[in-house]
């Protein structure tokens, strides 16, 4: 089963966890521990990638991450696309939000042979970026507006936007350093709209805004820097926990 096919179906039993893990902050040593700890504590998935790759051991690390877990390991590529054949898939992310032609199809168009190369499983992904009451990395490196945080009838109409061009997911995203995350309204009115699977991400801290997340349609819950610096256990688990109580069945 491919991987997408995967995430389609355990959006339809519940919500679920997916944790962000940056390889550029992390050694091969602490790759593999996180990995494995958030594994052991209910996590469904992780989403590799970052916005900035200074230390160039994306590639290493990804293996080493891969080679450790059963979970899907997804990349999430930043601004400047990371292929690699050391995962799952990856989300092919076109940022729909943004009116800047790199971030549309440009990088895309480069990264395309390469995941051939591969043999890569790339998801299409409607990737929108959501005001978040601050500066956020993705939001200075793609130079991008993002969409208001109260404008839910603008985010509807990117996601239909979204789906309409055949992607197979869409990605809401506050960002990394997000102050607010997206809002259950906004999250609502979208999967109302719109059949897709849909992921929220950033400025996600705490366990209940988790599971708020989940219940206002969530199909996956994103957190990164909350764990970023402390990958806690009982932490891990209570946020794996509170999203997963949310039943689509």
């Amino acid at each position: 089963m491919k991987t997408y096919e995967k995430l389609v179906q355990m959006s339809e039993e519940r919500a679920n966890y997916l944790c962000l893990m940056d390889p550029d902050k992390l050694d091969k040593k602490t790759a593999i521990s996180d990995a494995r700890l958030f594994e052991e504590n209910g996590v469904d998935g992780i989403l590799v990638g970052g916005s900035m790759m200074i230390n160039n051991n994306f590639d290493e690390n990804l293996k080493a991450i891969k080679e450790n877990v059963r979970i899907p390991v997804i990349i999430f590529p930043g601004i400047f696309h990371c292929i690699s054949p050391y995962a799952d898939a990856i989300l092919y992310l076109s940022l729909i939000t943004s009116r800047n032609p790199q971030l549309l199809i440009g990088e895309h168009v480069r990264a395309a042979p390469l995941i051939k190369h591969y043999n890569l499983e790339a998801i299409g992904t409607a990737y929108m970026l959501i005001e978040s009451g601050n500066s956020t990395s993705v939001q200075f490196m793609s130079n991008s507006f993002p969409i208001p945080h109260s404008k839910n009838d603008i985010a509807v109409a990117h996601a239909l936007a979204g789906q309409y061009l055949g992607m197979k997911l869409i990605y809401t995203d506050s960002g990394s350093g997000a102050k607010n995350p997206i809002s259950n309204e906004m999250i609502t009115a979208i999967k109302e709209n719109v059949s897709l699977p849909l992921i929220v991400g950033g400025g996600i801290k705490e366990t209940e805004i988790a599971a708020q997340k989940a219940e206002a349609g969530a199909d996956f819950v994103v957190t990164g820097n909350v764990l970023e610096k402390n990958p806690d256990s009982k932490l891990i688990k209570e946020f794996a926990d509170a999203v997963q109580s949310i039943k689509r069945k």
